[in-house]
Formats: C-alpha cells, sequence, structure tokens
C-alpha cells in the first residue's frame, strides 16, 4: 500500500471514531446497557436477551447499527430474523473510555 493510501486509510479510521464519540451522547439508557454488554465477551459479541431473560428489541439493535456502534457478525439459519451482531471498533474504544472515566 503506498504511503498516500495508508494515510487516507488512518484519517478515515480517526474521522470514524470522532463521529462514534460524537454520537455517544445520542446514545438511550437501553441502547448503552446492551452494548456494555459486549465489552466483557469474546469479539464484543452481543447478547440476544437482557438479564432477565427478555429480547433485546430489533429497534435497540438497529439503532445501534445504523449509528455504527454495532454490526452484524453473521446469520442465524434457524432464527433468520435475530440479528447477531458485536460491538465495532469505535464503540469499545468510546465504551472502555467512558467506563475508565467512572471509576476514577
Amino acid at each position: 500500500m503506498s504511503e498516500s493510501k495508508a494515510g487516507d486509510v488512518a484519517e478515515g479510521a480517526e474521522i470514524a471514531v470522532g463521529t462514534a464519540a460524537l454520537k455517544a451522547s445520542k446514545l438511550t439508557a437501553p441502547q448503552k446497557r446492551w452494548l456494555q454488554k459486549g465489552l466483557d465477551q469474546p469479539g464484543g459479541k452481543l447478547p440476544l436477551f437482557d438479564d432477565q431473560g427478555k429480547e433485546i428489541p430489533a429497534r435497540t439493535i438497529r439503532a445501534c447499527v445504523e449509528a455504527g456502534w454495532a454490526e452484524p457478525w453473521f446469520s442465524n439459519p434457524i432464527k433468520p430474523d435475530w440479528l447477531v451482531c458485536k460491538l465495532t471498533p469505535a464503540a469499545v474504544e468510546v465504551l472502555s473510555a467512558s467506563q475508565k472515566g467512572k471509576k476514577s
């Protein structure tokens, strides 16, 4: 990869992280709770059900995907309507930073 292309890629990643950070203030409480569950999971896998066994609302999942916080991981052939997702790198960075800020 040429130096100019590598620079463009790095710049694009910085813009994406910056954009994600700006959207952090627009997270609803249910979205933030759901996304934070992925911080403790291998690969950032996000749960399909909450702690009480209720299915995570599809609108919560879709809103996070549209905002760039989550991304589809794979299709479930048994339940194709379930959205199996994982955290994006930008979400991991921002959520980790917000948790560190609360612990201090």
